[in-house]
């Protein structure tokens, strides 16, 4: 194998142990921060400063700004998140993804091996998930380094190569070669980190003299300000099909990025000065990596703090690019969002907002099914036009419910597929299916108790006023307790939780005497012999209704108040 392949090689096999080792790391991370990093993102509804700093958290912890900002384009398109909001966590994540280039500057060449062995070792025989995920973080950790050592040591030929040293050369002397440059290895590789970590790596070798970098800092400057316009591509990416906020969000992060890198272009020489004279001293091969990673951070931290005071005026610029428009109703989920589902805290809260709507569509059918029995009347006496409205009515809402409930039990599956839910985080969300099960299975009930109704009522038979009272009573005691379970999701009391055991046993009660009463007014002749199956099946499956509710009421307190973290909604600010 010749020199050209076997360099290429190296890079890139070098360059993938980095961004696997990158990878698994963010995952162990989330996986070990789950809880902390619902609270980070509960930090991100107080205002725009707060915003930004809970970015740079969460950016930290996910080691990828493209993760963040797919994560709060995610929530804006939900509703989750005003677009102020949005944009000032962007801001913030662009200094949280300078961690990486940080820890990549430290120099542990010497303990790379030993951090992977203590890493597996740790990971291999830890019994609880928690050291597990430590000893995954530590164990990715040491991956993530010797991706740079394999990278640094086949780029020390390329740095002597004439031909290349030239092509550097050219680089560092026009700045927009550079940009360009920074900006197609990101848009290849997808990863300004490890695009970062790369110019670290080169940048570290020595040029002809065999004592200055063959770059320089003035040299590496422009890519680094082309790798962080080309992290925005990301964003701009998974913006498309999203709602005009989600678009204007990706839009933001991507002038806050351009803005800055072409004000930087132009300051390059006094730039790189400043970056000398606050990083250590020392050789240039030696100190280049950490300069490098100080001027990653610098850059993005003066972006944040120039535009955050302007933060009104960008969200004007953005929605004058994507103006406001009458947007058509969606159908189907609102929340959930396939591109944030390997985020466990961002995707748990997903499905906890689309539950919460379904909770409230689901609360709803009780009254439709009272219309659909026409309490009151005769079920002949309704006018045909009503009762087509009626059905018309019911039939949307049972179709709305059931597709919203296979959605969210879909999007809970693709979860587990993911691979990235801790322990803790699959049994809640294990608790998550269960309820969208009992909802929709709450919708069969209720479309099996009109479904012979209907047929009932195409025959021209009709309930008596006794039959009629006794239904209505089981609705508003099935509404009940529904409202009772839905209300202990948010609540967790075990006093609520004894009222619902105690409201089912009543019901159940109820339908035993109704179900009695009836088949002695069929005896009597008050009630029709026809009716008595429809009666029974209605009765039958409110009863199975309480069930539902009661099995709800078992995840509830199994998995500890499932819906009563969400995110507030947050108002779209001007």
């Amino acid at each position: 194998m010749n020199q050209v392949l076997t360099t290429l090689f190296g890079l890139f096999g070098g360059l993938s142990i980095f961004i696997f080792g990158m990878n698994s790391m963010s995952e162990a991370l989330q996986k070990a921060a789950g809880e902390r990093m619902k609270k980070i993102l509960g930090i991100l509804t107080v205002n725009p400063v707060m915003g930004a700093l809970a970015g740079a958290l969460v950016t930290a912890i996910l080691q990828s700004s493209s993760a963040t900002t797919v994560m709060v384009i995610g929530f804006v398109s939900a509703g989750l998140m005003g677009l102020p909001q949005a944009i000032s966590v962007i801001f913030g994540a662009n200094i949280g993804t300078t961690m990486t280039a940080q820890l990549i500057a430290f120099d542990i060449s010497n303990y790379i091996f030993p951090i992977i062995f203590i890493g597996f070792l740790v990971n291999f025989a830890g019994k609880k998930d928690q050291v597990k995920n430590i000893g995954m973080v530590i164990f990715s950790f040491g991956l993530l380094f010797e991706g740079i050592e394999i990278m640094s040591s086949v780029m020390k030929p390329l740095a002597q190569s004439p031909v290349f040293t030239d092509l550097m050369g050219k680089v560092a002397h026009i700045p927009v070669l550079g940009v360009l440059l920074g900006l197609c290895m990101t848009l290849v590789v997808q990863s300004s980190s490890a695009t970062i970590a790369v110019l670290q790596g080169f940048a570290s070798q020595a040029g002809a003299d065999g004592i200055h970098s063959v770059i320089g800092l003035a040299g590496a400057i422009p890519i680094l300000l082309g790798d962080n316009i080309g992290t925005t591509i990301t964003a701009l990416l998974a913006s498309i099909g999203q709602s005009r906020d989600a678009k204007r969000t990706a839009i933001a992060h991507s002038t806050f990025n351009i803005t800055g890198s072409l004000v930087f272009l132009f300051l390059i020489r006094p730039f790189a000065a400043f970056i000398q004279f606050v990083s250590p001293k020392g050789p240039e091969l030696q100190v280049i990596s950490r300069q490098i990673a100080n001027a990653h951070t610098t850059f993005n931290v003066v972006c944040t703090l120039i535009w955050l005071p302007l933060l009104p005026f960008m969200v004007i610029f953005v929605k004058s690019v994507i103006p406001d428009k009458k947007e058509e109703q969606v159908k189907g989920p609102l929340f959930l969002d396939p591109r944030v589902i390997a985020q466990p805290s961002a995707s748990m809260l997903l499905v906890k907002e689309e539950l919460e709507r379904c909770v409230k569509m689901t609360g709803g059918i009780f009254t439709l099914i009272s219309k659909e029995l026409g309490f009151g009347a005769p079920l002949t006496g309704r006018k045909d036009k009503e009762a087509a409205e009626d059905d018309r009515q019911f039939d949307t809402a049972i179709m709305d419910i059931k597709g919203l409930t296979k959605s969210i039990i879909d999007y809970i599956s693709g979860m587990f597929a993911s691979g990235s839910l801790s322990r803790e985080q699959a049994e809640e969300a294990s608790g998550l299916l269960s309820v969208a099960n009992s909802l929709d299975r709450i919708a069969d009930r209720c479309l099996d108790a009109v479904t012979g109704l209907r047929g009932a009522r195409a025959s021209g038979s009709s309930f008596s006023g006794s039959a009629l009272s006794e239904l209505d009573n089981c609705i508003g005691a099935a509404k009940s307790i529904y409202s009772k379970a839905v209300g202990l999701l948010y609540s967790g009391s075990l006093e609520d939780a004894s009222a619902i055991a105690k409201a089912k046993n009543k019901m159940r009660k109820s339908v035993k005497q109704f179900n009695k009463a009836h088949l002695k007014r069929v005896e009597e002749g008050k009630c029709s012999e026809a009716m008595t199956t429809v009666y029974s099946q209605i009765l039958y499956n409110l009863d199975r209704i309480g069930d539902n509710c009661v099995s709800i009421c078992e995840e509830a307190m199994d998995d500890s108040i499932l819906l009563a973290d969400l995110l507030p909604r947050q108002e779209q600010q001007a």
